[in-house]
This record gives structure tokens, C-alpha cells and sequence, in this order.
């Protein structure tokens, strides 16, 4: 097994995440607080582990994660983008057509593609992107 820092970076709403994989026992820092304090649902946290679960490296390596901006859903799904690309990074050296490719295996899953929904800029002469005043006819 590689003894070196796989880092790599991952992006949804307006939250960044940057990531590093260290081989370890699987413990996860959030900003240097354990993943399950930093996060206030179990719901969140196990969105962040999918593509360690799906990979089966949940106690191969401790990550440690710098992530800035958006809230708990964006910041989640960037997360889980960023140890997307690590793990694919780490398996770079396997054929990407074999059964046991990690590319292969989170592709099937949606976990490589980031997810391009942003929230819509607000127009001028509505309430918000798309509402109206109300209208009153008399």
C-alpha cells in the first residue's frame, strides 16, 4: 500500500472541500473536529462515507478535510466529491475495465459527477428568482 498523502478537492452549491487520504484506521476530521460532531445529523455523515462504503475502504485511511462556505448539505456533497476523486487517484494503476476498478464501481453509483444545481440569482421586480408580488385586481 502506497504510505503517501492522496489530496485531492471537490466542489458543490457554494462549498469547497479539500481532502486528504492518509492509509490509517478511518477516522475522519472535519476542520479538525471528529466528522460526527462536526455534523449535527448521522444522515450527513453517512452521505460523506458512500464512496468508502461502496469501495470498502471505510478503516483503510484516516481523512482529513478542510471545507469552507455553503451549509451542511453543500459542504457534504463536496466532501463526498473530493474522496470520490482520492479514491480514484489512489486506484489509478487498475485497468478502468475490470469489475474491481474503484472508477467502475463509483461511476455506477453517480458519486464521480459533481452535481451543477446552484441556487438562482434573484430578478429585479420579483420577490425572489421566480416569485411575484401578489396581484390584486382591485
Amino acid at each position: 500500500m502506497n504510505k503517501k498523502v492522496i489530496s485531492a478537492s471537490g466542489r458543490r452549491k457554494t462549498s469547497s472541500a479539500n481532502v486528504k487520504l492518509v492509509p490509517g484506521s478511518g477516522k475522519i476530521t472535519v476542520n479538525g473536529i471528529d466528522v460526527n460532531e462536526y455534523f449535527p445529523f448521522e444522515v450527513l455523515v453517512m452521505d460523506l462515507k458512500q464512496p468508502l462504503v461502496a469501495t470498502n475502504n471505510e478503516s483503510t485511511f484516516d481523512i482529513d478535510v478542510v471545507v469552507r462556505g455553503g451549509g451542511y448539505s453543500g459542504q457534504t456533497g463536496a466532501i463526498r466529491l473530493a474522496i470520490t476523486k482520492a479514491l480514484l487517484i489512489y486506484d489509478e494503476g487498475t485497468d478502468a475495465s475490470s469489475e474491481t476498478s474503484y472508477r467502475r464501481i463509483l461511476k455506477a453509483e453517480g458519486f464521480i459527477t459533481r452535481d451543477p444545481r446552484v441556487k438562482e440569482r434573484k430578478k429585479y421586480g420579483l420577490k425572489k428568482a421566480r416569485r411575484a408580488p401578489q396581484f390584486s385586481k382591485r
